[in-house]
This record gives structure tokens, sequence and C-alpha cells, in this order.
């Protein structure tokens, strides 16, 4: 799946599983993504969608199955995904005795990218980051540490964002700064799959709604015309019982 005038490629998994110490995490996970389409994955604590994100950021190998990636393969091509990706997480993955302009510059350093002049200022400022770029991040609130990680993501385009959890520790400006980031990276063909418990937000930014329970993936469908409260019903009604 390759979209027009882009180099962006779809995400395809075929029968994804994980099992941690012989509990299975993830079973038999089928998957499409395309250009320009975002994915938010519902479902209760421990059914799987950290899991599944992790797999996609090839920071966990499955047990099971295959996929790719841009043209990847999710095993035997990791650093390839690596360089294509980007991972808002719940950990913020900063170094605490750098300043936020520092753990920019050196994030892309590490991966062997060359931000465009201004590129690193110009994220934190639209993060709003500008008047603490230089301040060292062990003396910054949580907010603006998680702050630094949007811009981060900000900062490269990448042809697929994977976000757990984006919301936490992000205030009502900070999120229209994603919400609008997130469109203008679907319009360029690239994807996204965000897993949360956020109905009312989450659901706003979806083309693709999934849930996943008990490690299983029960729905995925474009979001249509569906609406939040059917929505909702629906889901209370396939995780009746939740867990794994």
């Amino acid at each position: 799946m390759v979209r027009s005038g882009t180099s962006v490629v779809g995400v395809t998994v075929r029968g994804l599983g994980k099992a941690f110490r012989g509990t299975w995490a993830l079973r038999g996970v089928d998957l499409d993504l395309a250009p320009g389409e975002t994915l938010v994955l519902f479902g209760p604590n421990g059914s799987g969608k950290t899991t599944l994100l992790k797999i996609l950021a090839t920071l966990v190998r499955p047990t099971r199955g295959s996929g790719v990636v841009s043209g990847a393969d999710l095993v035997r091509a990791r650093d390839q995904i690596r360089h294509r990706i980007e991972i808002l997480s719940h950990g913020s993955a900063l170094y605490e005795e750098l300043s936020a302009r520092e753990n920019l510059s050196f994030a892309a350093a590490i991966r062997g990218d060359r931000p465009a002049e201004g590129a690193v200022a110009a994220a934190l400022e639209r993060a709003g980051l500008g008047e603490v770029a230089d301040e060292r991040v062990r003396a910054l609130s949580s907010g603006m540490k998680r702050r630094i990680t949007l811009a981060r993501l900000l900062l490269r385009r990448v042809d697929l964002w994977l976000l757990d959890e984006p919301y936490t520790n992000l205030d009502r400006e900070a999120t229209k700064v994603l919400e609008a980031a997130l469109q203008e990276h679907q319009e360029r063909g690239g994807m996204a799959v965000i897993a949360t418990h956020n109905f009312l937000d989450g659901f706003k930014l979806a083309t693709r709604l999934a849930i996943l329970a008990r490690g299983r993936l029960i729905l995925d469908e474009p979001r249509g015309t569906m609406t939040l409260p059917a929505f909702q019903e629906l889901y209370a009604l396939r995780t009746e019982g939740g867990g794994r």
C-alpha cells in the first residue's frame, strides 16, 4: 500500500502473538493500516495495547506471526523501522541533566538525523517550551517534560506515529498542538496507532476504531458515521469481563 507522491508504505501484521512466561498478551492479531490512517485502539488494562505498540516499535519481538512496517520486516529489519517511526509512550525517556533543547538535539544525533537549521527551536516553540528551552529537565514539571516528548514528535517527519496514552500530563493547549500536528501528519500520508482510555479525544482523532480485549482484536473498522455514544455502548458490550 503506497500513497502516490510519498514514500509512505502501509503497515501489515498477520497472526501476531506475544507470550510472556507462558501467558499470552496478544493472540492472533491481524492488522492493516494505510497511508493517512489513524487507528485509535481502546481496551481494558492488560488487554495488550502497549504490547502491540512495542512490537510495532520493534522494542518487543513477537512470539508468533509476522509484520511489515513501511516495507520493512518487524523482526529482520528493526533498524530500518526505527528510522521510520516515532514513539510517544508513558515514560518521558528524557535525560534529566540535559536541557530541553539538548534532549532534542541528542535524540536526533543518536538516530543519525540532521534537523534543518532552526528545526529544534521551532519544535520547542510550537510545544510551548520556548521560554524554558535551556533549562535542565530535572527542574521542569511533569507537564513540561511531557511537552518535550511532544516536541520530539514534532521534530521528525516519519511514516508512523505510535502513541501510548498521549494525553497523559498534556493540558488543553498542548493537546491542541498534538491534534493539529496529527492532522498535518495524516495529510502528508503519515499513519498513527494510538492506544488510549480517553474516549472523548481518542474518538475524535480516529479514522479507524479498534478494540483489544484479552489480547484479541475484536473490532477494527472505519469510524464512518458511528457516534461516540454508540461506540461506547459497543465497547461495553464487547469487553464485558475486562482483563486480558
